[in-house]
């Protein structure tokens, strides 16, 4: 019998797959931090899912836990002293190990953001150029002083214990505030806390915008990483900055293009639904015995430290 195969399809192949190196695949510096900073947004915001629901914030209901942190940043920022501070920071302590969440993550994140907001932004200050005082640590020494305009520049450039105490104070101010925000965060459900905003007044509007940001971060978030694992698993070899940025660019205008079609996608769905200008988001119901004597215990803690 005669072979009728053609002869394209038996002759071998001439390819040879590319070698396999050693080394791993390099990634841009650009690449790397859009990938870890999508990977940041999603954690933080599936964070509440992976947490123990058993704890004692993650039973107080929504709008006094929302009371709770507006009520204690005033606290916070009113506060002038080093000691009062360090009480309420116990005191949140105390909170976080009650709720059951992770101190070591918890607290890692805190003190990074406390450190760079708080700690190096209030730094300079600390400098006599700027704080009056005793210098307790002498940084420059310059041949003689100087003045430019309305600003005098001595001598002896240093920073001042007046100086330090500020930034000190800052700083303890800066990690109050994030301790309370990331306890109300990790121990209270997206939804709930944007229904518990119902409280203060916040228009519903506002709060629908609110909540359809919610849900659309995660969803870039979800897609950088997606596009960021497909390149990663088509690359054979190190790629220049050049083509890593000329690849940045077109993921921007691709997503700019997914946005606009989620965005026209989303309202014909709400029209679909009903949507006719008029939004109105439901309350909670009566709130349990429990959650009273949760409410009067946090406020009667506050007017304790207000009373310092």
């Amino acid at each position: 019998m005669a072979n009728k195969i053609p002869s394209f399809l038996l002759d071998r192949s001439s390819y040879s797959p590319p070698k396999r190196g050693s080394g791993k695949v390099k990634v841009s510096f650009v690449e790397k931090g859009i990938n870890h900073l999508a990977g940041v947004i999603k954690r933080g915001y599936i964070h509440w899912e992976v947490l123990s629901k058993k704890g004692f914030f993650q039973k107080i209901d929504p709008r006094i836990k929302i009371l709770f942190l507006v009520f204690f940043i005033i606290i916070v920022s009113l506060k002038r002293d080093l000691l009062s501070e360090f009480y309420v920071s116990i005191f949140i302590f105390v909170l976080v190990l009650l709720s059951r969440l992770k101190v070591v993550t918890f607290y890692r994140r805190v003190l990074l953001f406390g450190f760079i907001f708080g700690f190096l932004i209030a730094l300079p200050s600390a400098l006599n150029l700027m704080t009056k005082g005793e210098i307790i640590l002498p940084v420059a020494t310059l041949s003689r002083p100087h003045d430019f305009w309305i600003y005098h520049v001595p001598a002896t450039i240093g920073i001042t214990a007046a100086g330090m105490l500020g930034v000190a104070m800052l700083t303890m101010r800066v990690i109050n505030s994030l301790s309370l925000s990331f306890l109300v965060l990790y121990t209270t459900p997206f939804p709930e806390m944007v229904r518990a905003l119902k409280i203060l007044k916040v228009p519903d509007t506002f709060l629908i915008i609110i909540s359809l940001c919610y849900k659309y971060i995660f969803i870039f978030s979800k897609t950088v990483e997606d596009m960021y694992l497909a390149k990663r698993a088509r690359m054979l070899r190190e790629e220049n900055n050049k083509k890593a940025r000329e690849w940045i660019v077109g993921r921007l205008a691709l997503i700019f293009r997914k946005t606009q079609l989620r965005c026209e996608e989303v309202f014909r769905a709400m029209v679909g639904r009903g949507f006719s200008d008029t939004i109105k988001l439901y309350g909670f119901g009566k709130m349990r015995a429990t959650d009273w004597a949760s409410g009067a215990i946090l406020f009667s803690m506050g007017l304790l430290f207000l009373l310092m």
